[in-house]
């Protein structure tokens, strides 16, 4: 159960690097954690990208972080909107960093990492408008089976 792995310590760690990462932007973050998948990563975290409906923020710059824990599964997915900025490799990169904690069973840190890594990348293409910026969806960790 991916409940049983990250603790609510956990949960509070990644969601204050949601809430840091999104201070300056009109970007977007959501987790999602469940135990198994089941089918290519990718399409997995594509799937949940659209149950989370993430594909309606306005700019279409939202970013997931899906985690398969039992399968050793990890995928960062952004939307079409920040897809077609960041520089190349962005997402490997942060993939990378995360997978480095992960390795160590330090979740909460490679996802917080990873995390304050995408949320600059937004602050920089998708600044913070301060007249009608709104948190469109929740910062809030997403858990699955």
């Amino acid at each position: 159960m991916p409940r049983d792995t990250i603790t609510p310590a956990d949960e509070e760690k990644i969601s204050a690097a949601i809430r840091e990462a999104e201070q300056n932007t009109s970007g977007e973050i959501r987790v999602h954690v469940e135990s198994n998948c089941d089918k290519d990563v990718l399409d997995r975290a594509t799937e949940i990208f659209a149950e989370l409906h993430m594909h309606q923020t306005k700019l279409r710059n939202g970013v997931l972080f899906y985690v398969a824990l039992e399968d050793h599964q990890f995928a960062v997915l952004g939307d079409a909107g920040i897809n077609a900025i960041v520089p190349d490799h962005f997402w490997e990169d942060i993939t990378a960093k995360v997978i480095k904690h992960f390795k160590q069973k330090h979740y909460a840190e490679g996802l917080a990492e990873g995390i304050l890594m995408a949320g600059e990348q937004l602050k920089a293409h998708f600044p913070y408008d301060q007249k009608g910026d709104l948190n469109e969806l929740s910062d809030d960790i997403s858990f699955g089976d």
